[in-house]
């Protein structure tokens, strides 16, 4: 029986990797997901909304070891430790009898940040999945600089929405949903904006029912960690019946939803999909600090004004074909047709790039950093070579054995007298 091992870390991740593996299942693969003991976090609640039965942590080399024994591994891992995977299997995978495993890497949502370190991240795979024509524009002239073969890039689609969405909803709108992003906006004072302003709607529209999905439940993690839980900023705060924070998963919740309303959360791909009307939240501007810039040409951003007057727009065709291509294939289906194509040819088109000068760049700059042939200081070491080895440590020892609220106004003391 081939086999797949499938590797994720946090909530996203895993959801990606989810919709992947049930497809290579149906295609007779026996599939194992892995989290390995690196920064990672999954509560029992998030496996289960991932519609995964059950994962196992393993530490990382053994997630080596057991990637170099599987037919395919599918990383859903962020791109430093793809990279990390895929530059650990070009050291090993010429030990082997075959070719190794086909390595499957992607993006778990739109990618509003590190466009190109994300592709480079993710180059020294078999199969990259690219989720719009546009990404794979960029990541194609980026090839063509860095001297890198394109031929691991496969245009498959968001593997959470389908090659054409459904028909937009008509009809008046009765339910509400603010898909919230654990970093976007990250100031508590932005959140809290947010939040009232979408408080602010539910009361102008009563008849409505508003409900805000917070990222994660308090306690749990996510790859970007949320600093200001919106039951944090809310609490105490009289809120209109018609409001409430929900928890349902936001692919449940779509099923009634008449309208998203996000930032710039990936909801708003899955609500298209769905045909449910899209805004996106205009009024603190366009900036790559809130990754809204990637939609400048969606023809979905409002202001809150906008969006209480019901002038929710419609995405631009162009933009919205980016991402729904069309195919007669979903983008599981069509990362799953390249697997078997290069189980069955024995081409892995990792191997081109592993032999450019690029990419044996990285390897050689890992390998060294990994074995700490790049000199590392200590904290106490730069404080003391910053300041002299007298006011250094005495900087260090303050830093680290003072709470905050006497260090800051020590620290503001110290600065006033100009001593350091």
């Amino acid at each position: 029986m081939r086999t797949a091992l499938l590797v994720a870390a946090f909530d996203s991740q895993l959801k990606w990797c989810a919709r992947i593996q049930r497809e290579l299942e149906s295609r007779g693969f026996a599939c194992r997901v892995v989290v390995p003991d690196l920064r990672a976090a999954l509560s029992a609640q998030q496996i289960a909304d991932a519609g995964v039965a059950s994962v196992e942590t393993m530490a990382w080399d053994d997630v080596i070891v057991r990637s170099l024994e599987a037919d395919v591994v599918v990383s859903g891992l962020s791109g430093p430790l793809t990279k990390r995977l895929s530059i650990e299997l070009s050291a090993l995978a010429p030990r082997l009898d075959g070719p190794g495993p086909v390595v499957v890497s992607g993006w778990v949502g739109i990618i509003i940040e590190k466009i190109t370190a994300g592709y480079l991240d993710r180059c020294g795979t078999d199969v990259v999945a690219v989720n719009s024509v546009h990404d794979a524009a960029h990541f194609r002239d980026a090839a063509r600089w860095l001297g890198l073969p394109d031929g691991n890039l496969l245009v498959s689609g968001l593997p959470l929405v389908s090659a054409t969405p459904q028909p937009p909803r008509q009809g008046p709108i009765r339910r509400v949903l603010f898909a919230d992003q654990p970093t976007v906006p990250t100031s508590q004072a932005e959140r809290g904006y947010v939040y009232h302003q979408l408080i602010g709607y539910a009361r102008a529209h009563p008849e409505r029912s508003v409900r805000l999905k917070p990222r994660h439940r308090p306690g749990e993690d996510t790859f970007h960690r949320m600093k200001h839980h919106p039951e944090d900023l809310l609490r105490g705060i009289e809120l209109p019946a018609n409001f409430q924070i929900d928890y349902t998963p936001v692919d449940v919740a779509l099923a009634e939803v008449d309208l998203l309303i996000t930032m710039s959360s990936t909801a708003c791909l899955e609500a298209i999909d769905r045909g449910s009307r899209v805004a996106l939240v205009l009024d603190l501007g366009v900036h790559e600090r809130y990754g809204n810039q990637v939609f400048l040409d969606s023809g979905l951003l409002r202001t809150f004004r906008q969006i209480t007057d019901d002038r929710i727009g419609a995405p631009a065709p162009a933009w919205r074909d980016g991402y729904f291509h069309g195919a007669a294939r979903t983008g599981t289906e069509l990362i799953a047709d390249r697997v078997e194509e290069l189980l069955a040819s024995g081409e892995r088109p990792s191997r081109a790039v592993w032999e450019t000068d690029y990419f044996r760049g990285a390897v050689a700059s890992h390998l060294a950093t990994a074995a700490a042939l790049v000199p590392r200081q200590s904290p106490l070491a730069r404080r003391r070579l910053k300041h002299g080895p007298v006011k250094g440590t005495l900087s260090h020892v303050a830093y680290n054995g003072l709470p905050p609220v006497v260090r800051r106004p020590l620290k503001r003391w110290v600065e006033e007298h100009q001593l350091f």
